[in-house]
């Protein structure tokens, strides 16, 4: 190594200062943000009681946690504070399909966290889990984003669905987690803690423009409404020759077509390669999930398609994701 270099390195005391003043302004800065909630729920005629975490987002009472916290829509419980109120909540609303639910407190006065944009982290950056696991309030892990662009498995009823550009952290993340906040080294939140991957290994939705959509969503009708096409994709390299022709180096292959659905009826076919939509690129398949949003449902959409090598356009209409 370069001498001169060298000497430019903080020493390793220094940098384990460093590290430390970021975790603890972080913690600091967002304890207040973050409940603790008791959750009960109706299942099967019984009361089941279950636990997680969820991050306040407005003063005036709203707080987003997983779907998969609160359970149902019924569900009833209460958030705990550090400052020790426990005010009472219920389900504002609930997205299965992104593990996402907003909830409601009848309190004054609380501390809203700060949204951050998850597109703008980069493998390696330092980010900070607050939750609470085990029951275990404002506890406190930190690590790095070990990978972005992951996608989790999500269900909601009949309908199946992937989570697009889910974060994948080393923060250290337990039961009870679910719900919290993952934050940027300036304690802005940039996911929402949703899934254990496997030993030393969390997932976090990601707060971005989709997320927020699904929020005002949620907040104004208490539903997410989806477009979709009926068919089962996945992501493919497109041969040489079509590359060139489309401009782009991949696509999504169709695998299966819902006999029912809108595809089949226009005559999608299981291998045709989905180029675009509208002239819109599409490279994999969570830019097709990101296009079936709300407003697409019932207005007449071109599919690009590269079948047997031949680009061909095929004309359909979304027709509404029932959950």
């Amino acid at each position: 190594m370069d001498e001169a270099l060298f000497h430019e390195l903080p020493s390793e005391e220094d940098a384990l200062d460093a590290y430390s003043r970021i975790v603890t302004t972080v913690a600091e800065r967002l304890a207040p943000s973050v409940a603790n909630l008791r959750v009960r729920r109706s299942r099967r005629g019984r009361e089941a009681v279950g636990g997680g975490s969820a991050v306040v987002l407005r003063e005036d009472g709203f707080l987003l946690t997983c779907a998969h916290v609160v359970g149902s829509d019924d569900a009833r419980g209460r958030a705990a504070f550090t400052d020790g109120a426990e005010p009472a909540f219920e389900v504002v609303g609930r997205d299965p399909l992104t593990d996402l639910a907003l909830i409601r407190v009848d309190a004054a006065g609380l501390v809203p966290a700060e949204m951050g944009e998850a597109s703008r982290l980069r493998v390696g950056q330092l980010v900070v889990a607050i939750g609470n696991p085990h029951g275990l309030g404002g506890t406190v892990t930190a690590g790095v984003v070990s990978a972005l662009g992951r996608s989790l498995p999500a269900r909601s009823g009949r309908a199946q669905r992937s989570i697009p550009d889910v974060i994948q952290t080393d923060a250290a993340l337990n039961p009870g987690n679910s719900g919290g906040a993952l934050a940027d080294s300036r304690g802005r939140v940039v996911g929402v803690n949703t899934a254990l991957a496997g030993v030393g290994l969390g997932l976090a939705v990601p707060i971005n423009a989709a997320t927020r959509l699904i929020v005002s969503e949620l907040m104004t009708t208490g539903r997410v409404r989806r477009a979709f096409v009926g068919i089962a994709g996945g992501d493919r390299p497109l041969p040489p020759a079509v590359r060139m022709r489309v401009g782009r180096a991949s696509g999504v292959e169709v695998i299966g077509v819902d006999p029912d659905g809108p595809a089949a009826a226009a005559g999608v076919r299981p291998e045709d390669l989905i180029v675009s939509v509208d002239g819109r690129p599409v490279e994999r398949m969570d830019d097709l999930l990101r296009l079936m949003v709300g407003d697409a449902v019932g207005v007449p959409v071109t599919l690009g398609i590269v079948r047997a090598g031949r680009p061909i356009e095929i004309a359909l209409v979304p027709a509404e994701l029932a959950a």
